[in-house]
C-alpha cells in the first residue's frame, strides 16, 4: 500500500465507525476540495450510496460555480442535500471583528441544524495542517451544549480508539481528513479523477487555494492552471493555504474564539 492507500482506508474506517456509533449522522458539504474528497470516500465507505444527508450552509455569498457544482453532483450522485440558510450578520456577536462576524454566520446555521435535526455527529472536512487551531482537534471531537469547543480538554485518541459516549445536548464532529496534507488532497483527487470546482484552477494569473464566501475570501497569485501545475506549485510553495481568507489577518485570536464557539 502506498500513503494515498493508507489514507483513504483510514478515513473509510473513521467513517464507517461514526455511521456504527454515531447515528443520526449529517455530513457538512461545502463544496470545496476538502469537502468534495470526504464525500467521495464516504461513496467509497458505503458502496455508492451516501447513508445520510449532506449539508450545505447556505450564507447566499457563495461564488456561482459552487452552487452550480452542488447541484450537478447532488443529482449524479443522488444524495440527500439539506440547505441550511444561515442567519444574517446583524444576529452575530458584535465584539467579533468584521470578517469574522461574516463568517460566523455559518456557526449559527449549524446550530441550527443540529436543534431541528437533532444530530448526533457531523462529518467535516478539516485538516490540522490547514490552521493553527484545527491542529489542535480530536478525530471525533466532542462539542458541548451551545456547541461548545474546549480545545484545552481533548480526549485522547491511542490506537484508533474513539471516544462516543457524551451527555445529552452534546455532538460530535467526525473528522475523516485530520491526518491529510493539502497536498495529499490534491494527489488523491488526481488518482480518484475526483470532480472540481473550477475556482481552483488559475485565469488570468490568479485562482483559490480555499474556498468560502465571496464577501471574505479573495483568489491568490498562481499559474497552475491542472491539477499537476497545483502539485508542482504545492511542493515548492510557502504561501499559506488560507491566504485568501479575510478573517486570517484580522485579530490573532479571532479564528479561535469563533471555533471556540461551534465554527467548522
Amino acid at each position: 500500500m502506498d500513503r494515498l492507500d493508507i489514507l483513504e482506508s483510514r478515513s473509510v474506517y473513521i467513517l464507517r465507525e461514526a455511521y456504527a456509533c454515531a447515528r443520526p449522522l449529517a455530513m457538512l458539504w461545502s463544496i470545496g476540495k476538502d469537502s468534495n474528497v470526504v464525500l467521495w470516500l464516504a461513496r467509497k465507505a458505503f458502496f455508492g450510496k451516501v447513508p445520510f444527508p449532506v449539508v450545505q450552509l447556505d450564507t447566499g455569498m457563495e461564488l456561482d460555480e459552487v452552487y452550480a457544482y452542488r447541484d450537478q453532483y447532488t443529482k449524479e450522485w443522488d444524495l440527500d442535500l439539506i440547505v441550511i440558510d444561515c442567519p444574517p450578520e446583524s444576529e452575530m456577536d458584535p465584539s467579533l471583528p468584521p470578517m469574522t462576524r461574516s463568517a460566523a454566520r455559518k456557526s449559527a446555521g449549524l446550530a441550527n441544524l443540529l436543534e431541528d435535526g437533532g444530530y448526533k455527529g457531523v462529518f467535516v472536512g478539516i485538516r490540522r495542517d490547514e490552521e493553527a487551531t484545527r491542529a489542535k482537534e480530536r478525530v471525533f471531537s466532542p462539542r458541548g451544549e451551545g456547541n461548545v469547543w474546549d480545545f484545552r480538554n481533548q480526549p485522547p485518541e491511542f490506537w484508533d480508539q474513539f471516544r462516543t459516549d457524551l451527555p445529552p445536548g452534546c455532538h460530535l464532529r467526525v473528522h475523516p481528513l485530520l491526518h491529510w496534507s493539502e497536498l495529499d488532497v490534491w494527489r488523491y483527487i488526481k488518482r480518484e479523477n475526483i470532480p472540481i470546482v473550477d475556482l481552483y484552477f488559475a485565469k488570468d494569473g490568479k485562482r483559490y487555494r480555499s474556498l468560502g464566501d465571496k464577501d471574505i475570501t479573495s483568489p491568490v497569485d498562481s499559474n497552475a492552471s491542472t491539477i499537476d501545475e497545483i502539485i508542482a506549485e504545492l511542493e515548492t510553495t510557502d504561501v499559506a493555504e488560507r491566504s485568501g481568507r479575510a478573517m486570517d489577518h484580522e485579530a490573532e485570536d479571532a479564528f479561535e474564539r469563533l471555533r471556540a464557539h461551534g465554527y467548522l
